[in-house]
């Protein structure tokens, strides 16, 4: 009797728990973390990268540029029916899923195809788009390509990590594959002579072949598997997000809302008759004073706290303390032999994997500083030796401690020394500041890849950022030149 008393307790117990259990898996189910982020947070952040016309570009609403594109009204839709608000993240597109994985944006809406490769890393939406793959030649070569296998030895351009750069290389026979990460750099390349075909989404290669007569569209070259699927690129961790975000795409298939975006895209892409006329440059002179702005400040900030980090390692390179002359030897030989490309990636992503949520213009400025202090460092402890040693010993005479001998004479000298190499180092910065562009801060170069993707004008906007950069060094390079005249003569 008593062992069924305790039999009859338990089973009690489990039906009392169970409801408890059943409404946590419901939870459970309702919820992941990505999509808890979004609720906590009030916007939906969605990652693209906006040169890739109609899909997401750059236009000028009511004199304020713009990300505009039907891939944004997709977004703009998406967050409506999570009911919070939009923002958007603009990033090189081969650096989007980096910032997926490491939790910088929440979504991927970037004209992406759900390759197997891409499916191993995250999660895909529904598809809400099939395009064909065209190919876009000099208008004068338009007959001389009929099929895929008229490639042999043609140079062919397709962007970097895209369906396309895979067509390129599996379908057009014997063709020579150049991979750049911008539609608008491809295009350049075409039009200079440097490649003679491009793989590109139909709706992109329309929008080009129609704001300029030198391009042409290879109508007789199709490929097998040219049919590509677009969807939305979404963390594996977030299975709620995900079949919200099918909801809202459902959604826009059945109500075919896709032909009211593209409509609306192409208005935007090519203005009315008043943003014609306006010009070229009243039209993006703004973009160049802002990218101007931030390679300034990216460039000063990078020196400046770049001098302070290479004046402590040149110091501990100088100790007599060996664990802070090897730490100091370790670091500086890893910044100066690693690209600078790949420690802006890792201040980016990595601060996103240790829990950092670090903005792009901070973590350009982290990466150069650093890369900078690597530099200045060498130059600094060339400065120190440059010193007579005599110096050293006569303040020590006069009753100095080593600090102070360091502090009020040693160091006053290497400044004097080294201050050319340092303004070196101060231009060396405002040009290689055009790297932190891959994850989307706008400096001069991002800037103008922007211009490129707005005005269909690939040349151009080189010409004018080329003219800036020299302007900016130059007068750097003069002042420079007035601050060392003035140091002689204080001799």
């Amino acid at each position: 009797m008593k062992r069924f008393n305790k039999v009859l307790i338990l089973f009690g117990l489990l039906m009392t728990l169970l409801p408890f259990f059943f409404v946590q898996q419901v939870k459970a189910a309702e919820t992941d973390p990505v999509y808890d982020k979004i609720k906590a947070n009030g916007q939906l952040v969605v990652g693209l990268s906006a040169d890739y016309a109609p899909y997401e570009f750059h236009a000028t609403i009511d004199g304020k540029d713009e990300i505009v594109g039907f891939d944004i009204s997709i977004a703009q839709k998406i967050a409506d029916d999570l009911g919070v608000d939009l923002k958007i993240e603009e990033l090189g597109f081969d650096a989007l899923l980096g910032a997926l994985k490491t939790g910088k944006i929440d979504v991927v809406i970037s004209g992406m195809a759900a390759t197997d490769e891409r499916k191993k890393e995250v999660n895909f939406s529904n598809t809400y788009m099939e395009v064909q793959q065209k190919v876009i030649v000099r208008a004068e070569d338009a007959d001389t390509f009929q099929s895929t296998s008229d490639f042999d030895g043609v140079a062919v351009g397709a962007q970097k990590q895209t369906t396309q750069e895979e067509l390129a290389k599996t379908e057009l026979t014997g063709s020579t594959v150049t991979s750049l990460q911008k539609v608008p750099d491809l295009i350049t390349n075409l039009t200079s002579g440097k490649i003679d075909a491009i793989v590109m989404e139909g709706p992109v290669a329309d929008a080009y072949v129609m704001s300029n007569d030198k391009l042409a569209i290879a109508d007789n070259v199709t490929f097998e598997n040219g049919t590509k699927e677009t969807a939305v690129a979404i963390s594996k961790e977030a299975p709620v997000l995900l079949e919200k975000v099918n909801a809202s795409i459902d959604t826009i298939v059945n109500n075919d809302l896709l032909t009211q975006y593209q409509a609306e895209a192409n208005a935007l892409m090519f203005g009315d008759e008043d943003t014609v006329e306006q010009g070229f440059f009243a039209k993006y002179v703004p973009f160049y004073i802002s990218g101007t702005g931030y390679t300034i400040f990216l460039a000063f900030v990078g020196v400046l706290f770049g001098s302070i980090g290479g004046s402590l390692l040149a110091f501990m390179k100088l100790s007599k303390n060996k664990i802070l002359k090897v730490i100091a030897a370790v670091y500086i030989e890893y910044v100066r032999g690693t690209p600078l490309l790949v420690q802006i990636f890792i201040v980016y992503f990595g601060t996103g994997v240790l829990g950092l949520d670090l903005s792009k213009v901070t973590a350009g400025c982290i990466a150069l500083a650093l890369n900078s202090a690597a530099y200045v460092a060498e130059i600094i402890r060339a400065g120190i030796n440059a010193v007579n040693k005599g110096q050293l010993e006569a303040a020590r005479s006069l009753g100095m401690n080593q600090m102070q001998a360091m502090r009020f004479i040693v160091f006053p000298q290497a400044i004097k020394n080294i201050l050319p190499a340092l303004g070196n180092e101060f231009v060396t910065v405002i040009k290689e500041s055009s790297v932190v562009s891959v994850i989307g801060v706008s400096e001069l170069i991002f800037q103008t890849g922007v211009v490129q993707g707005a005005s269909f004008k690939p040349f151009l906007p080189y010409v004018i950022v080329s003219l800036i950069y020299f302007v900016l060094t130059f007068a750097l390079s003069r002042l420079l030149g007035v601050a060392e005249r003035r140091m002689k003569t204080s001799d």
